[in-house]
Order: structure tokens, then sequence, then C-alpha cells
């Protein structure tokens, strides 16, 4: 049987971070299932934000024409089984880092309209759909709605339902201090079990 190959999108510019603390624990979680774990650090990568040009719709394997960081990544996306976005809460939601790879991820979904029986509809055709999600978030404030991080929740919610990918598992608490999320052993114990749900 393959290996399971996992791809953790880290979006904070801390290293060491609290949402890079559970990701770690996400991983490990993946490694002991014998899964292929790749983390991506997002704020050491060029990526511009989407030109809103739609040349990436003019064929679903064209991927976006702008040429960065996001072009090595496209691949590891596709041939990924599972994706794991970790993001701190910054305003109120997920980090400019997180939103600007989820922006470039437009040129993986194609939306055609197409003439329905009660006039046009849009069909969506994605590499996205049938992949595992996993998400990790961590904040500030003392809870999800006061921190805003219900936005960022939302939001995955939202995108993953339209596009058909099941969300395997949220893991998100509270801490301030850079890798303070550590001394939530239950928070870190979640991070690890979700791993092993998406590696299996």
């Amino acid at each position: 049987m393959a290996k399971r190959k996992i791809l953790i999108i880290e979006g904070s510019p801390r290293k060491n971070g609290n949402s890079a603390t559970l990701a770690k624990e996400v991983a490990g979680g993946a490694k002991e299932e014998g899964a292929d774990v790749e983390s991506i650090y997002l704020h050491e990568l060029n990526i511009n934000p989407c030109s809103g040009c739609e040349a990436c719709q003019e064929a679903k394997d064209k991927d976006c024409i702008i040429e960065d960081d996001m072009k090595n990544l496209y691949p590891k996306i596709r041939e990924a089984d599972a994706l794991v976005f970790a993001s701190p809460i910054y305003w109120f939601t997920y980090s400019a880092q997180t939103k600007l790879f989820i922006d470039r991820c437009f040129a993986l979904i194609s939306i055609k309209q197409v003439e329905g029986e009660d006039g046009p509809i849009f069909k969506l055709d994605t590499d996205l759909s049938g992949k595992k999600i996993g998400v990790v978030l961590t904040y500030g404030d003392r809870d999800p709605y006061i921190s805003g991080a219900i936005n960022a929740i939302r939001t995955f919610q939202d995108m993953f339902r339209y596009i058909g990918s099941e969300i395997v598992g949220m893991v998100y608490g509270s801490a301030l201090a850079p890798g303070e999320i550590s001394s939530n052993k239950e928070l870190m114990k979640q991070a690890f079990d979700l791993g092993r749900k998406l590696g299996t």
C-alpha cells in the first residue's frame, strides 16, 4: 500500500510560533502512521497576489501564469492526499501568508458557465476535490469568537464544502507568547491525533 502524502502549509511568520508548534504535532502523528509528510513555510517563499487575469481558467492544467514560488507548489498540492493549513489569527482571520496561498489555489479550479434547466449554472472542476483537510489555528485572545478565529473557521468550512473536500478535523486554541501552546497538553494531543487520522 502506497504511503499517504501529507502537505502541511505553515502560514505563520514565526517558525517556532504556536500554529507551527501544533503543525509539528500533526506531522508527528501522520508520520507515526507511515505517511510521507512535507511542510511548506510560506513566509520564506515569494508568492504574489492573484492578479485576477483568469488565464488559469483557459485550461484546467495550465496553472497560474505568475512566475513565482507557487509554480513549485502546484505539483505538490496535486500529489498530496491531504492538506493541513496551519495559521495564527491576525486581525480576525488567518494570516496574510495563508490568504495569498489560498487565493493562488484558484489556478487549480476550473469554473465554467453552462446552461441548466433554469438558466446558466456554474460547473466546478478542481484538483482539490476529494482531498482530506486538516486545519490548525491559534490566537491570542480568549476564544474563537472574540479573537476572530471563527471567521477563519467559517471560511475553511465554506471553501472546502464548495470544492468537495472533507475537513477531517480542526484544532484551535489560545496562546500568546511564541511556543506557549506546547503547555496545552490536550491541544497538542488533538493535533497529534489529527495527524494520525490524516495519515491513515
